[in-house]
């Protein structure tokens, strides 16, 4: 009973802290959807309105409550999510067939690349569209809608070390009441004009879409905006899970949000001209100050929805070899998803900067908002069909039933923000195209370093069985990290050249990244004696776990250490040359070689003591 207690509380606390950080996005859509689905000329008649409340309620409970809550949360790998964990899990279901598994990681790299468009803008669009109510309060401080947006972002930003679980316990309770304060806002306006409920049978949004098809499509663009958090939701499920994400959305951000765009409607019924802001005019005078501190508080919780699923996307591509090595640092000693990447956080705000001073104000981000969202949700649909059909079992027939509606939901909901390219749609296009550029090319180029140092070794049998008496052996363990351990390690190598030193126990260890997010114990490492000393080790890790070598060999395989007086760790270097040999793209090269300086240290990232750590250099050409 008492540990049922004990998990009970737990769930609570997360489901508390998830509304903290998960649904801070999607819970701050209210402040500019609904405007936005009006800002090109449509009138707000009783038809237009009914009908695109009808199409924004009906896109929330198929997108949001339907497929991410439903169906795609599901898809956790070993309690990990977002667009890369989803890319493992169905490469693994690939097997022997390339094509597809060359589509799934392709479909993986652009959806990550298109979320990381969509943390850019998020923080953005979400901070200015709440000070911009200030424009509404006091229309001469419109000057200082900028300087305020500006700051909040650096003060958000600057606090991120303290942790995801820190952020969710302080922004829980502002959620809880920015959602209180939307339902209320949305109840006062409803019972006043009830007729606005009729807005929630899906009959006005058919009406609305069969009396005009174009400006329906064209509509889309806008009510997209409303679903705009919804993959963070399940990018950050390593933070939280799955059953606090759920009782999170079902229990409060949905009942609250529906009630808030009903009662944005209402107003609209009754006043027309409250169009320019409907969120805001739907608050008496009096309250108007307060609840924009609130929104702004609020929008700060909307950016740590991406921003933590961001954290979360580099991690993972970077374990899975498509992006160089970060510095990682824990912030939880229970939950190992909850991280914080120092790197990707100041470059991350340094973007949010641009896109702030560059755009100005929240209805210029808005047309570059969707393409980010909507492709990242077409490439999760697919690659969440490929894990039903293999993972699941589910039959064909089931597999069309639920994916195709939910492939031309998408679908329609991409192509009409297609059009919004020349308006700054063309913004996460062009970072999606970066980030695939920096993922393919990293891979590539470890590819071809790891080929390259193939060449001239010789194989780590031969050079074992040319050591009996050759050499004159010095006390310790010398542990040599290898990328391929059939061959002997460079720095081994030119350790005895320039040295002249063998240890008596030589470990040539290989560490491999497995593309599941979490490896079981008794996988984790496996060892072979090879003769005179040496030792073949090979130690396995997730994609979520720390690569922390010493604790793994002291904890799995502690006779391989035993009564050695020192152990010394070493290290290869690679300094890498661009040429115009046969690799990669002159360019392609030149940005490798880039990146691979300020990858991080390795013997941070597999936790070596800094003391016994021994870099050697070697020069590859690729």
């Amino acid at each position: 009973m008492e540990g049922e207690r004990r998990i009970s509380r737990r769930t609570a606390n997360l489901t508390f802290a998830a509304l903290g950080v998960v649904f801070g996005d999607i819970g701050t859509s209210p402040l500019y959807a609904l405007r936005e689905c009006f800002a090109h000329g449509l009138a707000p008649n009783p038809a237009n309105v009914l009908g695109v409340l009808s199409m924004v309620i009906w896109s929330m409970v198929i997108v949001v409550a339907g497929k991410y809550v439903g169906l795609v949360l599901r898809a956790d790998n070993r309690g990990e999510g977002g667009v890369l964990a989803l890319m493992a899990l169905a490469q693994r279901q690939c097997g022997d067939r390339p094509r597809l598994s060359r589509l799934v990681t392709g479909l993986g790299l652009v959806g990550a690349a298109l979320f990381f468009g969509d943390a850019m803008i998020t923080p953005a669009i979400s901070v200015l569209s709440a000070v911009e109510g200030v424009q509404v309060a006091v229309p001469e401080l419109s000057h200082w809608v900028i300087p305020l947006a500006v700051a909040i972002l650096i003060g958000l930003f600057s606090v991120q070390s303290r942790g995801t679980a820190r952020m969710g316990a302080l922004f829980g309770p502002v959620m809880v009441v920015w959602f209180a304060v939307l339902a209320l806002l949305g109840l006062v306006q409803i019972a006043a004009h009830p007729a606005v409920l009729g807005a929630l049978s899906p009959l006005p949004a058919a009406a609305f879409m069969a009396r005009d098809p174009w400006l329906a499509f064209l509509l889309l663009g806008a009510v997209v905006l409303v679903l705009t958090g919804a993959e963070a939701l399940y990018a950050d499920m390593g933070h939280f899970n799955r059953r606090s994400i759920s009782r999170a959305w079902f229990m409060v951000a949905m009942p609250a949000l529906l009630l808030n765009y009903l009662g944005q409607g209402a107003l609209l019924l009754a006043e027309p001209q409250a169009l320019d802001n409907p969120f805001y005019r739907m608050a008496p005078d009096w309250a108007l100050v307060p609840l924009i501190v609130l929104a702004s508080i609020s929008t700060v919780v909307a950016s740590q929805a991406v921003i933590s699923g961001a954290y979360s996307i580099v991690r993972q591509a970077s374990l899975l070899r498509y992006w160089p090595r970060m510095t990682v640092l824990h912030t939880s000693s229970q939950d190992a998803g909850q991280i914080y990447l120092p790197s990707v956080n100041w470059e991350l705000l340094g973007a949010v900067l641009i896109l702030v001073l560059g755009f100005r104000s929240s209805g210029n981000l808005a047309s570059a908002y969707g393409l980010a969202v909507t492709g990242t949700m077409l490439v999760t649909t697919v690659l969440v069909m490929v894990v039903a059909r293999s993972h699941w079992h589910w039959s064909w027939a089931l597999c069309g039933v639920v994916g195709v509606p939910l492939l031309l939901v998408d679908v329609a909901f991409l192509a009409s923000n297609t059009l919004k390219i020349p308006a700054g749609g063309w913004l996460p296009m062009v970072t999606a195209v970066g980030f695939v550029a920096v993922m393919t090319t990293w891979r590539k180029g470890k590819l071809l370093t790891a080929s390259r140092l193939r060449h001239d070794v010789m194989a780590l049998e031969d050079f074992v069985a040319a050591q009996a008496g050759a050499q004159q052996r010095v006390p310790g363990t010398a542990i040599f990290l290898a990328s391929v351990p059939e061959i002997v390690p460079p720095a081994l190598m030119h350790n005895l050249m320039h040295n002249g030193v063998l240890h008596e126990r030589n470990l040539i260890v290989q560490v491999v990244n497995e593309t599941v997010s979490h490896v079981r114990k008794d996988q984790r490492i496996r060892h072979e004696s090879l003769g005179q000393g040496f030792y073949r080790v090979k130690l396995r890790f997730g994609f979520m776990e720390d690569f922390d070598v010493p604790g793994t060999l002291a904890r799995f395989c502690p006779e391989l250490l035993a009564g050695s007086p020192r152990i010394s760790y070493f290290v290869g270097r690679e300094t890498v040359r661009p040429t115009r040999t046969p690799g990669m793209a002159l360019w392609r090269e030149r940005l490798f070689v880039a990146l691979a300086r300020n990858a991080g240290d390795a013997s941070i990232f597999f936790h070596l003591p800094p003391d016994r750590v021994v870099e050697i250099g070697v020069r590859v050409e690729i």
